[in-house]
């Protein structure tokens, strides 16, 4: 298989990436509303610049990371199609940088929306 060259095409090839991960993952479904919810309230809830850059680092940071252990579990399958422990191995360990991406998120959300939250709280 030689290099794409054609930027246009390596594009393309990516989103095509995107796409698979998103229509065949669950949990990147799951990923994906929760990051709308999210974009929703950082909306109603006015956040700051540097807020919405911690938050949009964070969305990103957590699809990155689905998208490469999406990877990891398709080439895992494909080099061990039968069980093998170090393809559990690897699989549960991509799966961990998810969680891990995913329990960072899930802080900076707390970060960011809770005083908010509890503000707003206060003045019912």
């Amino acid at each position: 298989m030689s290099k794409n060259n054609n930027l246009f095409l390596a594009f393309q090839n990516a989103f095509h990436g995107v796409r698979f991960v998103f229509t065949s993952e669950r949990n990147a479904k799951i990923h994906l509303a929760i990051a709308v919810l999210v974009v929703v309230f950082s909306f109603i809830l006015r956040i700051s610049t540097t807020e919405w850059c911690f938050i949009l680092f964070a969305i990103g940071f957590v699809w990155a990371s689905e998208c490469l252990n999406t990877a990891v579990e398709k080439i895992t399958d494909l080099a061990s199609p039968g069980y093998h422990g170090l393809a559990k191995l690897s699989k549960d360990t991509a799966a961990a940088g998810v969680l891990i991406a995913s329990m960072t998120a899930a802080a900076i959300g707390l970060i960011v929306f809770l005083p908010k939250i509890l503000s707003f709280i206060d003045h019912l």
